[in-house]
């Protein structure tokens, strides 16, 4: 007999017996090879005949179900150890994928208050079956997979949960049984529903009911034991929406116990001391102007005309909040400035604020309340007549704010000239100084205005969400805000205060962060460019190029064309962030910016004001620098974008509460995004976003065309693009997936089947309905133009008709696949690439972290 050859890696009882080995052996062999091997390739080397095959998959695939082997693309199998893997924090998407951000243990010297921080690596793309049973934000062990990419993306699968990142979920009471009540997350991105044992004597929760539970054990794979750790209410309640959204977000809440300690030490009021040194700038009718429900003031104005005509002087005070929040050394606990660059900002809510500072500081000792004395840092600015700044002069202050006034009550005395709104401000102790004051203040800002137009600054003037609450707590309007020429003075002075602080700061060679916006990529522009002129868009500029931006906007400007192109042109731009490297501000055409006016809600601008005061020759403690700094700027983008997360949730959740009880309803609207799984529509009278489902958009199959992003449908040449106004109904409401079903009353007109054909580029075909159902699944008539009113099937306006059974029993329509888009599904706007771009949304109450330039 002869004699088998022993390969590398064999076993010797598989050589001589031909049988599987075990499953240690297996990997013993597979640990030998220094690559991924498929069957084939194991067969040779173990020594096995091809009718072990199967066997011998039965048996990796048994060590992948243990987390022992795994199974890559094109049948290749390997240990987990043989591949690289990393450490990071696991973001669910609704569908079981995710992404998997990088982290590493976070340096004793590094931000914030997490044991864990961002490598800067790219995130990977789990698919939904590779993501090893992890949770929304779990940290995770993740195994690369050799060459797979998702776009940009590296592609990965989860070895083992690390720590789960949710202590506590939110969760909805679907029923009762017995004495344990059954919960279902209210984050659909959590793939597990909750068993909830209640205590004897305990009363349950109301079916409905938000709850708060604490996960305890699997029970099976999609359900937990869990505690109830607490009762919400109603989930019509805008406070309670606020808990959920902070919970969702992990957003900070209570300070700790070192925080409130060192802010209690502080004294109550400013002290005589505290003035020594400082410029005294009291007699000044310094004003502070904000919302009518904000939460904290800490930036007053006051203008001066220079005699002759020749210009104005700007004064902008901003509290002094660095004065009180010290970092450490020197004495200093530094409890209030680690607390701070922990947070990174405020949160702020319809309802409430999370504040970056205590009360005490917040709204308090640093808020600039009128006719009272409070320490500030002032930047004196001179402008000439054409609105060209001066050299700047910067100082400590102490000031007493004359007046508080909100931007309506200014627009009433200033522009509106309302008899009874200037009697009223007129009456006040230094009411006819302040109103002369803001006649100096307005002709600057008409000034200042200009210049900033003319050196090529981006005005993206989008309208903004406000919101009245009932005395229930329950959303009893939602609509745009007015923004009006007394919001955009105070944008253009703290425009000006910051970009003069950026200026001297960077004369000086002072380390601090700029507030840096970059211009859009090429690439970018490119598909902008070839998006405009697809769509109809004439007189483009015959190279692409980002200086030609505000031209294209100012075309526009009040044509139909305005919502299209500055939505368009809105999604090519790069988000701005903080960076301690100076790139320039594209957006306001600025070529150096950071932030100064805004220290109590950022602490961006605290680090600005220490580095103001180093550079004056003040003592402000140490001033980052170099990978440090760089450190803190990753802490604060991220805490940024988690504010701005948080205000996206609960605009969403204020539009879905608004709308509930108003299913049926007939609104206008206008497309603002378009994928190949449907078309997200805006509502006229409220900033408020549903979808039309492609099933829903009636009888025909239809084409997405990525570059003039429309819907075609193949045979009746029907069009659906951005930019369109057409009339929907309000066919579902869903708060906990926060989704809003619109169907459209009227289809638009068609340009013949030929026409259709020709007129589709080279996107992929989006289908009909799931399942091959052909036109619209909802139950509501579609009509084309002249084919009558738009009414429902049953002739009713304002009820859709249901699709039953033959005895008439009516089933609701059923909601269609999800949303494949990236994040958390809170129906933002698609982009080019089918991702969910966020629209621009507001809050209720005080500017959000950001704001202000």
């Amino acid at each position: 007999m002869k004699k088998q050859k022993k390969l590398r890696g064999s076993t010797s009882a598989a050589a001589i017996t031909g049988s599987v080995p075990s499953h240690e052996e297996l990997l013993q062999t597979l640990a030998a090879q220094n690559r991924p091997m498929r069957l084939d390739g194991l067969l040779r080397v173990l020594g096995l005949a091809r009718r072990d095959r199967k066997e011998l998959e039965a048996a990796l695939e048994d060590l992948e179900q243990h987390g022992r082997a795994l199974r890559l693309r094109g049948g290749l199998w390997t240990r987990p150890e043989n591949l690289k893997s990393v450490t990071g924090r696991f973001s669910a998407l609704r569908e079981g994928a995710g992404f998997v951000t990088p982290m590493r243990p976070a340096d004793d010297d590094d931000p914030g208050d997490s044991r864990w921080q961002f490598a800067g690596d790219k995130d990977i793309y789990i698919p939904a079956a590779q993501n090893g049973g992890a949770w929304h934000k779990d940290m995770v062990r993740v195994a690369l997979a050799p060459g797979a990419q998702r776009g940009p993306s590296p592609e990965g699968r989860v070895l083992e949960v690390l720590e789960r990142g949710l202590k506590e979920v939110p969760a909805h009471v679907v029923h009762r049984h017995g004495n344990s009540i059954f919960c279902r997350p209210a984050d659909s991105r959590l793939p597990a529903d909750f068993n909830v044992e209640l205590p004897e004597g305990t009363p349950a929760p109301a079916q409905g009911t938000l709850v708060l539970l604490a996960p305890v054990k699997p029970l099976a794979s999609d359900l937990w034991s869990a505690r109830l750790l607490g009762d919400y209410g109603r989930e019509d309640d805008v406070a309670v929406q606020e808990e959920l959204v902070k919970l969702n977000h992990e957003v900070p809440r209570d300070f700790p116990a070192g925080v409130l300690a060192e802010a209690q030490a502080l004294p109550g009021e400013p002290e005589e001391a505290d003035f020594k040194g400082r410029q005294d700038v009291r007699h000044l009718a310094l004003v502070t102007i904000d919302g009518a429900d904000a939460r904290d003031f800490d930036d007053a104005i006051h203008v001066e005309e220079q005699p002759g005509g020749k210009g104005w002087i700007l004064r902008v005070a901003i509290a002094d909040v660095s004065h009180y929040v010290r970092p450490r050394g020197r004495g200093c606990p530094g409890a209030l400035d680690a607390e701070a660059l922990s947070r990174g900002n405020s949160w702020y809510f319809p309802r409430s604020v999370e504040p970056m500072l205590p009360e005490i500081l917040s709204n308090g000792l640093c808020s600039l309340r009128p006719n009272v004395n409070r320490l500030a840092v002032l930047a004196e600015i001179p402008f000439t007549a054409k609105g060209q700044p001066g050299k700047p002069r910067f100082s400590q202050a102490v000031m007493r704010s004359a007046a508080r006034l909100t931007y309506d009550q200014v627009k009433a005395c200033l522009l509106d000239k309302d008899t009874a709104a200037l009697a009223d401000l007129a009456a006040q102790e230094r009411g006819e100084e302040v109103l002369a004051m803001l006649d100096k203040a307005f002709a600057l800002y008409a000034v200042l205005r200009d210049v900033r137009r003319q050196r090529g600054t981006l005005d993206f003037d989008l309208p903004e969400a406000e919101c009245r609450l009932d005395d229930l707590g329950r959303v009893a309007w939602l609509g745009h805000r007015l923004r009006h020429d007394a919001h955009r003075l105070i944008e253009e002075f703290m425009i000006a205060a910051n970009e003069a602080v950026a200026r001297h700061l960077r004369d000086a060679g002072i380390p601090f962060l700029y507030r840096i916006h970059p211009e859009p990529d090429p690439e970018r522009l490119e598909s902008l460019f070839d998006t405009l002129e697809a769509t109809g868009f004439e007189n483009l500029p015959p190279r692409p190029s980002a200086a030609s931006m505000q031209g294209v906007l100012a075309a526009v400007q009040g044509t139909p064309q305005e919502f299209l192109v500055n939505r368009l042109c809105l999604r090519a731009m790069p988000q701005a962030r903080y960076m301690p490297v100076n790139e320039g501000h594209f957006g306001l055409a600025s070529v150096a910016y950071c932030h100064f006016t805004s220290p109590i809600r950022r602490y961006a601008d605290l680090l600005t004001h220490r580095a103001l005061k180093t550079s004056l020759g003040l003592d402000a403690g140490p001033v980052p620098a170099g990978q440090k700094l760089l450190r803190i700027a990753d802490q604060l983008n991220r805490r940024e974008r988690a504010a701005m997360a948080c205000e996206r949730e609960m605009d969403r959740r204020l539009g879905c509460l608004a709308l509930l009880p108003r299913v049926g309803e007939h609104f206008s609207g206008i497309v603002a995004g378009v994928t190949d799984f449907g078309v997200f529509v805006e509502l006229t009278e409220m900033p408020v976003e549903g979808m039309i489902r492609v099933e829903d958009l009636g009888d025909d199959w239809y084409d997405f065309d990525a570059r003039t992003m429309s819907l075609v449908g193949q045979h009746s040449g029907i069009i659906w693009h951005m930019g369109q106004k057409l009339d929907v109904a309000l066919a579902e409401v869903n708060l906990g997936r926060l989704e809003i079903r619109l169907m459209p009353l009227e289809l638009p007109k068609g340009i013949g089947s030929r026409g259709a054909r020709g007129a589709r580029g080279k996107g992929a075909g989006a289908g009909r309905a799931a399942g091959g159902r052909k036109g619209s699944s909802s139950g509501w008539k579609l009509v084309s133009p002249g084919d009558g009113d738009g009414r429902s099937k049953n002739g009713t306006s304002g009820k859709p008709a249901r699709k039953g059974k033959k005895n008439g029993a009516g089933k609701p329509a059923q909601p269609g696949r999800p949303s494949s888009r990236k994040g958390n599904g809170q129906g933002g706007k698609s982009g080019k690439n089918g991702t969910a771009a966020p629209a621009k949304s507001g809050r209720p109450g005080k500017k959000s972290a950001g704001k202000r330039g």
